[in-house]
């Protein structure tokens, strides 16, 4: 038929059909024309085996004219097509090098760069062997979309892996790439392993290294290599801008993020209760997948080098001293501690998350871990360290620096907010530090609060005695206090049971 190929079936049914009727039936009985049969004739070959290549023009070559310009553009090092494109077109007219012929332009370089191009990068397949490589790095969990109790949780996961087996491990990490990140869930993956392999490869953590001075630079550097020889490891890094050479980790982030996203969809919701709760999650997720590879797994340990006696430091020491605010700074956050400690030296141990307080070899004090940008400042105050102090000095609130962060939850802002506006200022501090004090020996931050919004939410204020007595335990007079008089006659039963046993 005409606009069609005559095919290999076609051309062997004319020829079969040959034998026994006449060109013109024979080329019916096929499906072609008798032109076409007395050419299959002259030439039996099956279309499949002819040579079709056409060495003529159909029409003229709308790139005639500014080929030699785009060969001289080609010269240039990383030039996109597109760019080529757009100069030839700016430098000979849209008239001559109209917006038709760009995807004949680009097919036209393709080509030419096959044929003429420079040499490729190779990527070069690797032989894990077992026991010989892990590998770390740190990915960008945003797109995840998770948030904690309503709020959006941006974050990282410190991701390590096996090589061979495919092992994985998968943290948390609430700040940016640093070191104490690495340190503390590095060693977390190794002792759940149970052994190191003889290599760890990472990339060049520039993110790590980033608003970093050179001697903080050199300092990651050193502990980093301290690390890694302490649990036996040589560190090996790939090239910087070169991911692929750390493929066997980046391409598992990939596979991390979609189970994970894949998890949250078929749980229904991205909201956790709680950082645990996300994290437990998580690790359920990395632990699955662990299992589908148990039998591998189990064969790499047995080749892992043993962990060392202990695990050495994932932390970073600060020291300082608590000042008579009750307060510490560390990492250009006020963190607030009991005011027994003032006038102590302390040394903090940073965490990715928390923050540990020392007073010599005892812990005194953890706490949430508050990171700001340079060159602001946070603060993190317990309103707990200070409400005693609030009893006997009540008008400390009314201009405290850190006021607005020593209330525990917003209703208490708004408390404050509605005893400012509506009572003379000694009152106002005196019951906002009652509130204070009501939670902060009741224990019922939380409980106390909805009782503060319903009052607020009503028009009024809160009741401080109503309160009081809600949660606060009630304490018996002295007055009725009733003790019983002594039972002479039990000293008798102990002098006979003392005859007794002699």
């Amino acid at each position: 038929m005409p606009g069609h190929h005559i095919s290999d079936q076609q051309v062997l049914r004319y020829m079969s059909q040959r034998r026994h009727h006449t060109q013109t039936a024979a080329a019916a009985k096929a499906g072609i024309s008798e032109r076409s049969a007395r050419r299959i004739e002259k030439d039996p070959q099956l279309p499949s085996q002819q040579k079709r290549e056409r060495h003529w023009r159909t029409r003229p070559d709308p790139l005639a004219q500014v080929w030699p310009r785009v060969e001289e553009l080609l010269g240039i090092e990383g030039i996109l097509p597109v760019t080529i494109f757009e100069t030839v077109q700016d430098e000979f007219g849209e008239d001559a090098v109209p917006d038709g012929v760009r995807r004949t332009l680009e097919r036209r370089i393709s080509r030419w760069r096959a044929l003429n191009g420079g040499e490729k990068e190779i990527i070069f397949p690797q032989q894990h062997l077992i026991g010989r490589q892990g590998l770390l790095d740190f990915t960008v969990c945003d797109d995840l979309r998770v948030t904690i109790a309503g709020e959006r949780f941006d974050h990282r996961l410190f991701h390590f892996r096996l090589a061979c087996s495919g092992w994985e491990d998968a943290a948390v990490v609430l700040g940016g790439e640093s070191f104490t990140a690495l340190s503390e869930h590095l060693q977390d993956a190794l002792w759940k392993l149970g052994g190191t392999p003889v290599e760890l490869r990472s990339d060049s953590l520039s993110a790590a290294y980033r608003n970093l001075d050179a001697d903080a630079q050199r300092d990651f550097t050193r502990n980093y290599e301290e690390l890694c020889r302490h649990y036996g490891m040589c560190a090996t890094r790939n090239n910087r801008g070169e991911a692929h050479e750390n493929g066997s980790i980046e391409g598992a982030h990939a596979h991390l993020k979609r189970r994970l996203d894949q998890a949250l969809r078929r749980r229904g919701s991205r909201d956790f209760a709680s950082l645990e709760d996300y994290r437990r999650f998580v690790e359920a997720q990395v632990g699955k997948q662990n299992r589908r590879r148990a039998s591998l797994v189990e064969e790499e340990r047995r080749v892992l080098k043993p962990l060392p006696p202990r695990r050495t430091t994932d932390f970073t020491l600060v020291s300082a001293d608590v000042t008579r605010n009750s307060t510490i700074s560390v990492d250009r956050v006020t963190y607030s501690v009991p005011s027994r400690l003032i006038g102590r030296h302390l040394h903090a141990h940073l965490y990715d998350d928390r923050v540990e307080f020392f007073l010599g070899p005892d812990r005194v004090m953890i706490t949430r871990r508050v990171r700001v940008r340079h060159p602001a400042r946070g603060h993190s105050i317990d309103f707990r360290h200070f409400v005693a102090n609030l009893k006997r000095k009540p008008q400390a609130l009314r201009y405290l620096v850190y006021r607005d962060a020593l209330f525990p939850t917003y209703a208490y802002a708004r408390a404050w907010q509605a005893l400012d506006a509506a009572r003379d200022a000694r009152q106002a501090c005196r019951d906002m530090v009652a509130l204070l004090d009501i939670a902060a020996r009741g224990n019922c931050v939380d409980a106390l609060a909805l009782r503060i919004d319903a009052a607020l939410d009503a028009g009024g204020l809160p009741d401080i005695e109503a309160l009081k007595s809600e949660f606060l335990p009630t304490l018996r007079a002295r007055d009725d206090v009733t003790i019983p008089p002594p039972d002479i006659l039990s000293y008798n039963r102990l002098l006979v049971s003392a005859q007794v046993q002699a």
